[in-house]
């Protein structure tokens, strides 16, 4: 902010910036960006706004006619008088509305009656002082789908399966298990031609990239039903990029893609994309 209000300007920001507070942090430093008419790389304000708050999100997928569990947002605990006279089926699933890298989740995520969904409930909009999403519970297998580029010009990069392995917490891919993902899960590359679930998450999740309108790169978590259906459960516009330690560079991995190439190809969706649309010019530093 410093720098911008001095007079600084540039062609293009590779944003990896969270933000700081508040459910459309991811948004903010794009924000700040758009005003002054600088390019950067992954979403624009609107979508890491949208995409960070997982109920609207899944309005959107499944306004876009895409699968995705049925769901509710519990914003406080009288929500769930009404939430007990809903057509949701136990066992539920609960996590915060605007949270990643699995904040928040645990084998308590996962409920079989009221008492347990009013106790977790509880928890998280005290501790995290944030609405809960509560959707249906998936016993299936779990995928993460990679993605690059922008709209039409955007492809599955792959996918990879979440398996937790004994030791880990069981049922869920929660915080503990992430953080410690090297000894607690393993992440084998799936191919689509192999697998028929594969190929529909992988068309599932490039649809609701499109629909989002999300850019330049991220990954899309799914998860399948009992009759091996999957199902759309977030979206990670602003996917992390630690070289051994997160989702999306692990795939590339896999892949044979080295780290390099993946910020390289980043960058060219990013520059693309930018490249003759019609940029607000920088603003001059205001006189006074």
């Amino acid at each position: 902010m410093q720098r911008l209000a001095a007079g600084d300007r540039w062609d293009l920001v590779f944003n990896i910036c969270e933000g700081l507070h508040g459910p459309a942090r991811e948004a903010q430093v794009p924000a700040l960006l758009e005003v002054y008419g600088i390019a950067c790389t992954f979403s624009d304000p609107l979508r890491m706004a949208l995409c960070l708050h997982k109920g609207l999100t899944k309005v959107v997928v499944r306004a876009a006619g895409l699968p995705t569990p049925d769901f509710a947002v519990v914003e406080r605990l009288e929500d769930l008088e009404g939430l007990a006279n809903s057509s949701l089926p136990y066992p539920l699933f609960a996590k915060p509305i605007a949270e990643g890298t699995g904040k928040g989740v645990g084998p308590t995520s996962i409920l079989h009656d009221a008492a347990a969904l009013r106790r977790t409930c509880e928890e998280l909009l005290t501790r995290l002082r944030q609405p809960v999403l509560v959707e249906e519970y998936l016993p299936g297998r779990e995928f993460t789908v990679g993605l690059l580029g922008s709209g039409p010009d955007a492809v599955v990069l792959g996918t990879l399966e979440i398996i937790l392995r004994d030791g880990a917490e069981a049922e869920v891919y929660s915080y503990v298990n992430k953080e410690h993902c090297e000894e607690l899960v393993a992440y084998p590359l799936v191919l689509p031609k192999d697998d028929e679930q594969v190929a529909r998450s992988e068309e599932i999740a490039l649809a609701a990239w499109r629909a989002l309108g999300c850019r330049d790169g991220g990954r899309i978590d799914l998860r399948c039903d009992r009759n091996g259906n999957p199902h759309f459960l977030e979206v990670n516009p602003l996917a992390g990029l630690h070289p051994a330690h997160s989702d999306l560079p692990m795939l590339c991995t896999v892949l044979g893609i080295s780290y390099v190439e993946l910020i390289d190809r980043i960058v060219r969706s990013a520059a693309t994309r930018c490249q003759g649309a019609q940029e607000r010019p920088a603003l001059s530093r205001a006189a006074g």
